[in-house]
């Protein structure tokens, strides 16, 4: 299986649980090459945008697991080759 990069968007609605968002991309750190995260106050929410490069499962496992949280919303967009 061969590594793809991918751009994972992140958006925290229930900020309690940013705690445990920020856990599951510590566990993955080996694969994400950059990240972004803004709070935005105004509407009470945070939105997180990553990079990696990973094996698909890899980055499917992540995504899985973040999207298990309530209040929490993540999708990949992970490129073809």
């Amino acid at each position: 299986m061969e590594k793809r990069i991918a751009v994972v968007g992140i958006i925290i609605e229930d900020i309690s649980k940013s705690k445990e968002v920020n856990e599951v991309l510590h566990e993955f750190n080996s694969m994400i090459v950059g990240r972004i995260g803004i709070p935005y106050r105004d509407k009470g929410i945070s939105v997180i945008s990553i990079i990696v490069d990973g094996l698909v499962d890899d980055i499917s496992a992540m995504t899985g697991k973040i999207g298990k949280f309530k209040g929490v919303s993540v999708k990949a967009a992970i490129t073809k080759k």
